[in-house]
């Protein structure tokens, strides 16, 4: 097993006559990467060889003194020359750059507090820490391609072999990177506060609810998968994706269901084995619908998550996340519905504290269906990019974004976001499997003059609310009549902004546009614009969140035929948790394509 000893960096310290800095980052020569700050900063470099508290994420590091890791400078520089060249003068130029979120320290990564206090966790919940030289890790080109199946149509010598790598996997030595436990620790890690960003010791790394969720989760896919297929001698093995936007698929897979198999989980809501059919909006009950409505709901939910509310990177990705920034800025339209509601509907809720183990994000990773309903979230980002013409992001601070995986062969790798962006570049693809939610938007349903004829207040005269009851508002636009070059160019979109939830709660609520200030009906029509879903998990530093949604108004404005209207009305209906929702503002930006 491939090992790495940490030994005393060199620091670089950003000093200046501000009484608060940012740290200092590099991801290419030519290429200085610096938070937010307004004064002027200069880079000095110390070295020093036995500091027993040359820790990079000591909290008791003054603000003028952040300690960045000398080996993370260099490996992005290509050597001491670039730190000398940088640290004699002024950097005034990174004044406004942003930091990408750095793979953490992870001798650091520490025992998640922010769990439940009931959770079922032995150990740290912390990957283990490499004690070998941490690598760039290169894509390998020219093998096999891996062909990720529908599990539902999985042939039964597919299934064997699934089972018979997980196995392999599930009898490592539980200690060993590559054990289904240390897997399943990557994501508790990563998502329940194990992390602390680079020099700022404060803030967490938390890679949901913003432009982390896509890249980590196919990197943490892409090696979980790889891992297997070197357990069995076999580099064509493909993890099979849940594929619930289709209706053949919207039950459990049956292969994950024999209690004799290594794919099953005993933490799954008992309620829900099959034939019931997943519900994509899921709010923390059965809503008493029939199979045919349940389908019809979930088709519309995958449209409007793909198509009405995924009309710009931002809007489909996530808000921008670097480091010095709180984590869960906003989540991405797909990580919001269906991702969360899946999760939460998978999960046993009845029997579990939690929801363990999907319900709940400390535990997600102990259940083998997770891999697969993230192949599936995973592939509807390739659709989206390949279908329907979404571009990634460009920023700097997104491509730079880095994690730490161990590969099939134990060696720890750095991996970065940029790296991720084509699935065939990576060495697979998805077999094909039709798409009925394209044909399955909302009927229109005009509502023109809805808002003018409202008795409801304006948002400014009724937020910041706590979401304890049907909240009905108006909202202003600030542009009307758009043509249709304008809207080509442009996304109207609604945020709801400062949605501050008790971290422990699964959360949610819905949103309406020109509707009833007790909107009625099913989640199909016109006038549901999305909503909002947040699954359990705590930060160390707070017992709650906040963080916002973002929906498209383009589209839903045609339907409605409410282009011409000044104002839109606005509800937002708790289905669960709402009394431990806060909301500060609802408004409309405009968000570039």
């Amino acid at each position: 097993m491939a090992s790495f000893t940490l030994s005393p960096p060199c620091f670089a310290f950003s000093s200046s006559s501000s009484s608060s800095s940012s740290p200092l980052f590099f991801s290419a020569p030519s290429q200085l990467l610096a938070h937010k700050k307004r004064n002027q900063t200069r880079l000095r470099v110390s070295c020093k060889a036995n500091n027993p508290n040359n820790s990079t994420d000591d909290a008791a590091a003054s603000p003028g003194s952040r300690i960045i890791d000398r080996r993370n400078v260099l490996l992005g520089l290509g050597g001491l020359y670039g730190v000398a060249n940088l640290a004699g003068g002024p950097i005034a130029s990174a004044a406004d750059v942003d930091v990408a979120i750095h793979y953490p320290n992870v001798s650091k990564c520490h025992y998640p507090s922010d769990v439940p206090a009931n959770a079922d966790i032995t150990g740290t919940c912390c990957p283990p820490v490499p004690t070998d030289t941490v690598l760039d890790y290169q894509i390998p080109t020219g093998g096999p391609m891996r062909k990720r199946v529908p599990a539902q149509f999985a042939t039964q010598e597919y299934i064997n072999k699934y089972e018979a790598a997980l196995t392999a996997m599930k009898n490592l030595d539980p200690s060993h990177p590559h054990s289904f436990p240390q897997q399943a620790n990557i994501h508790c890690a990563y998502c329940n506060g194990g992390y602390q960003q680079f020099g700022f010791p404060t803030e967490e790394i938390q890679v949901h609810n913003s432009w982390l969720f896509f890249p980590f989760h196919r990197w943490y896919l892409y090696f979980y998968e790889k891992i297997l297929g070197k357990l069995i001698n076999d580099p064509t093995f493909a993890l099979p994706y849940w594929n619930w936007d289709n209706q053949s698929g919207m039950t459990m897979p049956n292969m994950f269901m024999s209690t004799t198999s290594s794919l099953y989980d005993a933490n799954r809501n008992p309620n829900y084995l099959p034939p019931a059919i997943v519900d994509l909006n899921y709010a923390g009950k059965d809503r008493g619908l029939s199979d045919e409505e349940l389908i019809a709901e979930n088709l519309v939910a995958v449209y409007r998550s793909m198509v009405t509310n995924g009309g710009t990177t931002e809007l489909f990705m996530g808000k921008k996340y670097v480091t010095g920034t709180p984590p869960s800025p906003g989540q991405g339209s797909v990580e919001g519905i269906p991702h969360t509601p899946v999760h939460r509907w998978v999960g046993d809720s009845v029997d579990q504290p939690n929801g363990e183990d999907m319900g709940n994000f400390y535990s997600a990773g102990r259940d083998p269906l997770f891999y697969s309903h993230h192949a599936n979230v995973d592939r509807m980002w390739v659709i989206w990019q390949k279908l329907l013409g979404g571009k990634d992001f460009t920023d700097d601070s997104w491509l730079n974004a880095s994690f730490l995986f161990y590969d099939e062969n134990e060696q720890p790798v750095r991996v970065y976001a940029k790296d991720c962006m084509d699935n065939i570049a990576m060495g697979y693809d998805y077999e094909y499997s039709s798409l009925p939610w394209l044909k399955s938007k909302p009927s229109p349903s005009k509502t023109t003059g809805a808002a003018a004829a409202s008795n409801a207040p304006f948002v400014t005269d009724v937020f910041p609310v706590t979401l304890d009851k049907v909240v009905q508002v108006k909202v202003s636009r600030p542009k009307t009549s758009r043509t249709k070059a304008e809207k080509e160019k442009e996304e109207e979109v609604l945020v709801i902004d400062g949605i501050e939830v008790a971290m422990d709660q699964y959360a949610r609520f819905d949103v309406y546009l020109n509707d009833s200030d007790q909107p009625d009906g099913g989640k199909d029509k016109a006038q549901y614009a999305g909503g909002f879903a947040h699954l359990p998990h705590k930060q160390e530093s707070s017992s709650t969140t906040k963080t916002s949604v973002r929906l498209g108004l383009n589209e839903p404005l045609e339907d409605l035929g409410a282009e011409d209207d000044d104002t839109v009305l606005v509800t937002l209906a708790p289905q669960v948790g709402g009394g431990v929702v806060d909301v500060d503002s609802i408004r409309i930006e405009y968000s570039t394509r």
